[in-house]
């Protein structure tokens, strides 16, 4: 099995990308999706969050009020490693199972989206890693636009992350996503190419059909050797 990192930053194109991967049929395993699972109402990762942030988070529904609790972690570097210190045993079982239930549908080649790939050290799970790009002014650019922020408000959000020159350093796989979507479909195609080329041997050993094979080769030798005198 091969599981390829997918991350980025916040306005960099990464969602869009991981559009595309599942838009050719390459299973996706969204951390946002776990996330948002993992923080409702009466789960594990709610009650601690609840616990360590008080009601006040809550909506009348006793959901949380994600865009109220991203306020406060934003703005507070100490409260926002509390929040990430909570959920992350909670999203990484999560993605666990995700993996497991794609593992056993036999599915050879998955794509962890993840905008924490690096800080939860989760890059040790991916080969290789994919980060989108694009430079800080541009970034910028598209987070005031897309969310109608103030300039202020949208460095803020920005600097709270790892920085993407940081990760295009760690990446196997670099996106350019500061030009047109035109540019972007392109690159994408040959990051497609690369990333399902044939298993390694490796590689296919982790998926369901190299541990069959596997098994069936033990049960081979297994019968060979009973028969033996």
């Amino acid at each position: 099995m091969r599981i390829v990192g997918l991350t980025g930053g916040i306005a960099s194109g990464k969602s869009t990308v991981s559009n595309l991967f599942k838009a050719h049929g390459v299973p996706v395993v969204d951390a946002d999706i776990v996330a948002r699972n993992v923080l409702k109402k009466g789960t594990g990762g709610w009650k601690k969050v609840v616990a360590a942030f008080g009601e006040d988070i809550l909506l009348e529904n006793g959901e949380v009020d994600r865009a109220k609790l991203g306020q406060i972690v934003f703005s507070d570097p100490g409260r926002r490693q509390l929040l990430n210190r909570l959920l992350a045993p909670f999203i990484s079982r999560g993605i666990l199972m995700e993996v497991l239930k794609l593992w056993i549908k036999g599915c050879s080649i998955i794509v962890l989206d993840v905008p924490l790939l690096f800080e939860a050290k989760m890059d040790k799970w991916t080969k290789p890693i994919v980060v989108v790009w694009v430079d800080p002014k541009t970034q910028l650019q598209r987070l005031m636009i897309r969310d109608g922020s103030m300039e202020e408000d949208a460095k803020s959000r920005i600097n709270a992350q790892m920085s993407l020159d940081l990760k295009r350093s760690q990446a196997d796989i670099v996106i350019d996503n500061t030009g047109s979507l035109e540019a972007l479909h392109e690159q994408f195609q040959k990051v497609l190419t690369q990333i399902t080329r044939p298993l390694t041997w490796t590689e296919f050993m982790l998926s369901r059909k190299g541990a069959f094979l596997a098994l069936f080769s033990i049960f081979i030798g297994v019968a060979i050797c009973k028969r033996s005198p």
